[in-house]
């Protein structure tokens, strides 16, 4: 009796609704302001990252079968600016595929999808909101990375420390 009187007081009575918790704090990352435009000194950014629900099964797949996760950036405290658009993209760590996420709306929100476990985000300061833009052209306004893009190989500490981090792209 004690242990359904403990159940029901932890998971609510039966038929009650269930409210979804917030994701972890794990899966949102700081979006970092270069200061390189004006107005955005003191603005905030993140990126809210989550597993896609585009698939009806637990998770969505890309074709290579990598996972396919939805990202939500965000910007507080700073008015958009009156010339150009901010848009958002997603990048490998070493820059070598970029996709356009799209411009922000005028709540400085942006929403897409990205298919690479580490991955950076820009927002950038474009003159016009080309779709087609592969690549950025304007100054970079915010970046962010991925937590697990925040992880590297071991090469350099440890057992491989006699290896030289700089050669595998990383500072010591």
């Amino acid at each position: 009796m004690y242990l359904l009187a403990a159940l029901l007081t932890t998971f609510g009575s039966p038929g009650s609704v269930c409210v979804p918790a917030p994701g972890p704090e794990y899966y949102a990352f700081e979006l970092v302001t270069t200061k390189n435009i004006p107005g955005t000194g003191l603005a905030k950014g993140s990126a809210e990252v989550s597993v896609s629900g585009s698939s009806p099964f637990a998770v969505a797949l890309a074709s290579d079968g990598s996972y396919v996760y939805d990202v939500e950036v965000s910007l507080a405290r700073m008015r958009a600016p009156s010339g150009g658009y901010l848009v958002a993209w997603v990048a490998t760590s070493d820059l070598t595929q970029v996709v356009r996420i799209g411009a922000l709306d005028g709540q400085l929100r942006a929403r897409g999808s990205v298919q690479w476990n580490k991955f950076i985000v820009v927002i950038t300061l474009e003159p016009d909101d080309d779709s087609a833009s592969p690549l950025w052209t304007g100054p970079v306004v915010f970046r962010g990375m991925s937590r697990s893009g925040m992880m590297h190989t071991m090469v350099g500490h440890g057992a491989l420390q006699q290896e030289n981090c700089a050669a595998f792209g990383y500072g010591n």
